[in-house]
């Protein structure tokens, strides 16, 4: 009958040390964030998928080197790219990043020489098939300068001006007076 009431009295005392660990917890301030009602900021170091930087003047900075597509190990980056006729550089006409087989290693953001990739800030990545993780890169950078309230336009290559015609033996030709 002791052994009883014992079990009773530590089952009693087991209950009121629950219950103050609970009356402890319940009234501090919660942490928890209700997502997706409300947004957790994203910290800098935060890695998503990557994204083009868009210059202040309303345009990429990718040279279409590849560097990054090489870099990949995961094969996951394609460039398009054609080189018009009298051109000297290439034009970037498609970048695409299929972030379904991306490791997110960031071997394209640190070989880009330009820097003309960065990570995105975007983690609410939802989608019903895999066809929805196959990102154009080119296109969301056109999206992101529109929403800075920047004019989408391609750089214009100066022309270069002739050179000066030099003199026989390789002197250029002396100033009048001299």
């Amino acid at each position: 009958m002791l052994n009883y009431f014992k079990e009773i009295f530590v089952g009693i005392k087991s209950l009121l040390i629950g219950m103050k660990v609970t009356a402890f917890y319940g009234t501090k301030r919660t942490i928890t964030a209700h997502y997706p009602f409300e947004k957790i900021p994203v910290t800098l170091n935060f890695r998503g998928h990557i994204d083009l930087v868009v210059t202040k003047k309303g345009y990429h900075k990718c040279i279409t080197c590849g560097m990054c597509e090489r870099a990949c190990p995961s094969g996951c980056i394609t460039l398009d790219s054609v080189k018009p006729e009298g051109a000297k550089k290439k034009k970037l006409t498609g970048y695409t990043l299929d972030f379904t087989k991306c490791s997110l290693c960031g071997n394209c953001v640190e070989t880009c020489p330009t820097n003309a990739i960065k990570y995105s800030n975007d983690y609410y990545l939802v989608g019903t098939s895999r066809h929805d993780f196959h990102f154009d890169l080119l296109d969301r950078a056109m999206k992101a300068a529109e929403e800075m309230g920047i004019e989408w336009t391609e750089p214009v290559e100066k022309p270069k001006e002739p050179k000066e015609p030099q003199a026989e033996g390789g002197e250029s030709p002396s100033p009048a007076g001299a």
